[in-house]
């Protein structure tokens, strides 16, 4: 029971058996669900928002929050693929794409670290700014007719597994072991737990900061120029809203929206859970305008347990405190009580 406890406590184990029990519990209405070509779809899918959670996760961890990054997917989506269509070289137009999104996320994470202006101001102001630009640049029309040698490359596969899957789960290892085994990634959830402690510990705060926003911010992009290659289209509203699918893929992953706490990879498992829930919906035959209100009702259900877990952190590492400081207390009337002969060894024997 310790172990099963012990298990249960991850919240990346817990994520990842809900998205267990929600396969098994669909496929009982819809036999469908669970088939090879359904996981599939739902694998494939779920790559725009595992490199969203992937650079939010980042972060989240510091303590902050980027509502920026459907808009940044849009912008360089749009990019990429006007640049594409209008015939200039793949590498060219993809690296530019991803290059100005990391850019974006430089600027977000100087006016956060530098300026100190509010996280999420900061992240919606550049929100505001980008989907103003966007329609500029587009003219508020579709950019389609792109080369079928792009689209194809979403379509690319080694064994059952998605090429672009099989990079989001590379990019996901590589990312955890970061976190996990290097100085340096640590310092995220340090900044995030306790932020005044890491400044005076000598951690470079604003630096990490800076960081963590930029690899947002390129995440983003690069979520947008694969978003290109699988629909093989961009419109004006491209990202709408998907900023808030990629938060509660976090939270609901294990990555608390106070900071200093959560895995990578409960964030991916939390990303393929709300890929897995619309792709449910469809089996179901649930009409489609029911998606948002799911998607809005499993965001604050999400968030709410969020704040109750971190509460009870927080009071379970305030009893070990002060657990701690009592021990420390009864040690020490115990040693003050003590007879002199009793402490010093080879004392008035004679």
């Amino acid at each position: 029971m310790t172990i099963i406890k012990k298990l249960f406590e991850k919240r990346e184990i817990t994520a990842l058996m809900f998205l267990i029990f929600l396969f098994l519990g669909v496929s009982l209405r819809n036999p469908d669900f669970i088939n090879a070509q359904s996981i599939s779809t739902v694998l494939k899918g779920s790559v725009l928002y595992i490199f969203l959670a992937v650079g939010m996760t980042f972060v989240l961890l510091t303590g902050g929050i980027d509502v920026s990054v459907g808009a940044i997917l849009g912008i360089s989506a749009a990019i990429s693929a006007t640049m594409i269509r209008d015939g200039s070289s793949v590498i060219l137009s993809v690296a530019l794409a991803i290059t100005i999104g990391l850019i974006i996320g430089l600027i977000n994470g100087i006016g956060v670290a530098v300026v100190k202006v509010p996280p999420i101001i900061m992240t919606l102001g550049t929100l505001g700014i980008i989907r103003g630009i966007m329609i500029i640049y587009t003219n508020g029309r579709w950019v389609e007719n792109l080369p079928d040698s792009f689209k194809m490359a979403s379509q690319a596969s080694f064994g059952p597994l998605n090429v672009y899957f099989l990079l989001a789960v590379i990019t996901v290892i590589l990312v955890q072991l970061y976190f996990s085994k290097t100085k340096k990634g640590k310092y995220f959830a340090a900044i995030g737990d306790n932020i005044e402690g890491s400044v005076l510990v000598g951690i470079p705060v604003n630096k990490m900061i800076i960081i963590a926003y930029a690899i947002s911010g390129l995440c983003a992009s690069i979520a947008g120029v694969i978003f290109t290659s699988q629909v093989g289209f961009v419109t004006s509203n491209t990202g709408l809203d998907i900023e808030m699918v990629a938060i509660a893929a976090c939270v609901l992953g294990g990555v608390s929206l106070s900071g200093g706490i959560g895995s990578v990879v409960g964030a991916s498992i939390g990303a393929i859970i709300m890929t897995a829930i619309n792709s449910a919906l469809i089996f179901l035959k649930v009409p489609s305008f029911w998606n948002k209100f799911i998607q809005g009702l499993l965001l604050i259900i999400i968030v709410v347990s969020d704040v109750m877990i971190h509460k009870c952190f927080q009071e379970k590492a305030r009893k070990q405190r002060l657990s701690a400081r009592s021990e420390s207390t009864k040690d020490t009337v115990i040693e003050n009580d003590l007879p002199e002969e009793s402490i010093f060894l080879g004392g008035n024997e004679q």
